[in-house]
């Protein structure tokens, strides 16, 4: 078989992979890309899969609809309310204080995957030189050659196949629906428990049925996921009390792994590696997808730059030099992110009494410096810029 050539190889046509490849083509048609897809090629055998609500920053959604890549069924979050269980500390951060249409959206992942992969077709008329395949994990790809490999193939935490930097939070992260009895429309609460956060989050079915994701130890979240309907809605409304009123139903319960792992370098000499191939994290301030997807869109920018001058690829370190200026570009924002996320998870969790104390303070002194929540909701809304 006679090997094929390419510019770009991104492996993996999940969110990620699958928003870089689209971005590229849109800066660059004519640019020579395959994207090396493990998913199937039908979307009707995606239209039942994973149904766990993602929680997308409005940066993002500034971002996607650059590629009308933005998912129809969404639910906006105009008030974030946090607070600390059993101790004193809340905050309050709304829309109108940043004036932004929303502070982030909630978004089921297989509604934004099905969107990217949509969107991609779309764009894909005008790319004559671009192949997306679909191959099984079988597939032998070393007769595909390129000038650039971009890794995007993430997976969980504890189902990667690499390990070089991070933690293991020793939490599970239950996710599921609850249906409650009194719930303010676009309203979201984060409290923070003695095991972990846990977060009620808008959905799509309206305001009264909305994504829980409750983190915890293995053993107590396990435990959780076996109760009966009942004794778990007992529970929740035992932790969470009674501010939306009571907790009628619960559905479609899961577990997650929750741990942080990241790559201290992204680059190595033509390859790159983006999204959850280059960091995974806890869920606690949702930022995972949003990262990933910053990473996709600088990545495509430094990319398509390159391909589409010809005259600069007669230099032959052209391509690690553009992965080292696309690496030294996003330091800031990854280091902040990924430093913001694992502070938040482990400093949560903590039962000490001055650090109970501390972010009883903290949460109170967001409440009433204006100029300190902006900050802090601007680095997660549009990242370290």
């Amino acid at each position: 078989m006679q090997a094929e050539n390419f510019d770009i190889v991104i492996q993996g046509g999940g969110p990620v992979g699958l928003a870089c490849a689209a971005w590229c083509l849109q800066k660059f048609p004519e640019a020579k890309i395959a994207l090396l897809d493990r998913n199937p090629v039908d979307d009707a055998d995606l239209a039942t899969a994973d149904s766990r609500g993602i929680a997308l920053s409005h940066g993002s959604k500034l971002l996607l609809d650059t590629i009308n890549a933005w998912p129809s069924e969404c639910a906006d979050i105009h008030r974030v309310h946090v607070s600390q269980a059993g101790h004193f500390g809340r905050t309050l951060m709304t829309r109108e204080e940043l004036k932004q249409d929303a502070l982030g959206h909630i978004i089921r992942y297989r509604d934004i995957h099905l969107t990217l992969r949509k969107a991609l077709r779309t764009i894909q008329v005008k790319s004559p030189n671009f192949v997306w395949r679909h191959i099984d994990a079988q597939a032998n790809i070393e007769k595909i050659q390129s000038k650039c490999i971009v890794h995007a193939e993430g997976g969980l935490f504890k189902n990667q196949d690499w390990v070089e930097s991070g933690r293991d939070y020793e939490q599970s992260a239950l996710v599921g629906l609850v249906e409650v009895e009194n719930a303010a429309p676009h309203q979201a609460w984060e409290r923070f428990t003695s095991q972990g956060p846990l977060a009620i989050l808008p959905s799509h079915y309206g305001s009264h049925i909305l994504n829980l994701v409750w983190c915890g130890s293995p053993a107590s979240s396990q435990a959780r996921l076996e109760l009966s309907d009942a004794d778990f809605l007992k529970s929740l409304q035992a932790e969470f009390g009674s501010r939306i009123g009571q907790f009628l139903k619960i559905q479609d319960r899961r577990l997650y792994e929750l741990g942080l792992n990241y790559r201290k370098e992204i680059t190595q000499a033509n390859e790159v590696w983006i999204g959850n191939a280059a960091q995974t994290l806890h869920p606690v301030a949702g930022q995972g997808l949003n990262l990933g997807l910053r990473d996709a869109y600088l990545l495509s920018e430094k990319l398509s730059a390159l391909f589409s001058r010809p005259e600069d690829q007669k230099n032959p370190t052209a391509i690690k030099e553009t992965l080292q200026d696309y690496a030294l570009s996003r330091k800031a924002d990854r280091a902040a992110t990924i430093g913001l996320t694992d502070f938040m998870a482990r400093i949560f969790t903590s039962n000490l009494l001055p650090i109970v104390i501390g972010r009883g303070l903290a949460l109170s002194a967001l409440q009433w410096l204006p100029p300190v929540k902006t900050a802090l909701a601007r680095q997660m809304m549009f990242g370290r810029r």
